[in-house]
């Protein structure tokens, strides 16, 4: 599937780094800093360099194996072809409902920070948000990767400038005492934070779309990942400084709140309204692309209705998988819109998917050593499965993290999952030929 000819290679250097920038920064960092602050208090930053540990170790599986198979919809394409084609299918089923759980929140969170200009109606304007990212998305990769990289400019823009400003108002007592959680609240946050830097991941999800992705994919991957643990300190340490721990932790808007003690809330509202709208409008964009390339990959393989793995015979885009997408968002629009088990119900299956792409990326070296040989970026064969097994044992131990943090998430994937099992064995229904092999 990563040459897949009708298929339109569209995204570049720029466009890898800004996918995974904005699928991390557009939601988290305005808004889940907060509960995280109310667990861990100001040690809330301890919890993001933790947080980054798994992460980093992780995005090293991802960069290898984007460079050696870079694949669309890939995070169902390499359990598939490597692990079981039974766990791609259950792992990247879970990703559905985590899926619409993360574009549920980045509307959600974007309609919040517009109705402090505008009151608008919150199901209804989320609607029309998800009409606007389906309509940029049908049009054409390169179209959206453009977008994607223009908005990634204005909001790192935004930030530099709100660091830069707000760091020299700082006070210092707003960091004592440091560890008001104990260890406990530290780790206890670690589930809600590790979300900050998921999708750093991201481009790897539209691999057969990436230019010279054996280049891209690894560098982009890298280069996301370092930018987003210093936007990260930076903007959650002023944010903290500005505003206090326990303010912070109270807060609905974060960022917003920060900024108005620097300019008032009047001039803030505008202010920040921008940013949030080019923050939002990445991780929509980015999870858009990734989320249909999913579904595409599994209807490109007859795991779901064959249907889903049409390609737009004009611009060259999953255009049904992106219809099931947007109407899967629109279905997703009856949650409730409780934050804290969101970012769990959305962060679970992922770190599963992580767990299958390193034990994916462990096979691949055992079995397949041209496929090795041909990646842009690699360790040793040793190192390499070293670094694979260090990231499932981390995905994992972040996965039991999170029982501590809601244990409701778990139940409702749970269930979630034995509808997959069902459809899993309903395929017959739908599959009258062999499927189709991946290229």
């Amino acid at each position: 599937m990563g040459t897949d000819p009708e298929l339109r290679k569209g995204v570049g250097l720029f466009p890898v780094i800004a996918l995974g920038l904005g699928t991390a920064i557009g939601v988290s960092i305005f808004s889940v800093i907060a509960p995280a602050t109310a667990l861990a208090g100001p040690a809330m930053l301890l919890s993001v360099v933790f947080a980054a540990v798994p992460m980093f170790v992780i995005a090293v599986t991802y960069a290898f194996m984007g460079s050696a198979l870079p694949a669309s919809g890939a995070s169902y394409e390499w359990p598939r072809r490597f692990v079981s084609e039974k766990l791609a299918f259950i792992i990247v089923w879970l990703r559905i409902a985590g899926n619409v759980g993360a574009m549920f929140i980045l509307a959600l969170v974007l309609v919040r920070y517009l109705s402090f200009i505008v009151p608008l109606p919150t199901k209804l304007t989320m609607a029309g948000l998800f009409v606007l990212v389906f309509g940029l998305n049908i049009l054409g990769i390169s179209i959206a990767a453009t977008v994607q990289t223009m908005l990634m400019v204005v909001l790192v823009g935004f930030f530099a400038i709100f660091v830069g400003f707000g760091g020299t108002d700082v006070a210092p007592e707003a960091f004592t005492p440091f560890m008001t959680g104990g260890w406990g609240g530290v780790f206890a946050a670690i589930p809600l934070l590790v979300g900050l830097f998921f999708g750093i991941e991201a481009a790897t999800e539209v691999g057969g779309e990436v230019r010279n992705s054996r280049r891209n994919i690894p560098l982009g991957i890298a280069l996301a990942i370092s930018t987003a643990v210093v936007v990260y300190l930076l903007v959650g340490g002023v944010t903290l400084g500005l505003l206090g721990a326990e303010r912070l932790a109270s807060s609905e808007t974060p960022i917003l709140d920060a900024m108005a003690e620097l300019v008032g809330r009047e001039a803030a509202q505008p202010i920040v309204a921008v940013a949030a709208v080019a923050a939002i409008g990445t991780s929509l964009n980015a999870l858009a692309m990734g989320f249909s390339r999913s579904l595409y990959a599994m209807g490109h393989s007859g795991a779901l209705p064959s249907i889903l793995g049409r390609v737009h015979p004009r611009f060259g885009t999953p255009y049904v998988a992106l219809g099931a997408m947007f109407v899967a968002c629109i279905l997703g629009l009856f949650m409730p819109t409780s934050l804290a088990p969101l970012f769990l119900a959305v962060n679970i299956p992922t770190l599963l998917k992580f767990c299958t792409t390193c034990l994916s990326s462990i096979v691949l070296v055992r079995t397949e050593p041209a496929l090795y040989e041909q990646a842009g970026f690699k360790l040793g064969k040793g190192a390499t499965q070293v670094w694979a097994v260090l990231g499932m044992v981390m995905a994992l131990l972040v996965t039991a993290l999170g029982v501590s943090t809601d244990w409701r998430p778990y139940l409702a994937l749970t269930l979630w999952g034995l509808v997959g099992v069902a459809v899993y064995f309903a395929r017959p229904l739908w599959t009258k030929e062999a499927p189709l092999e991946a290229h």
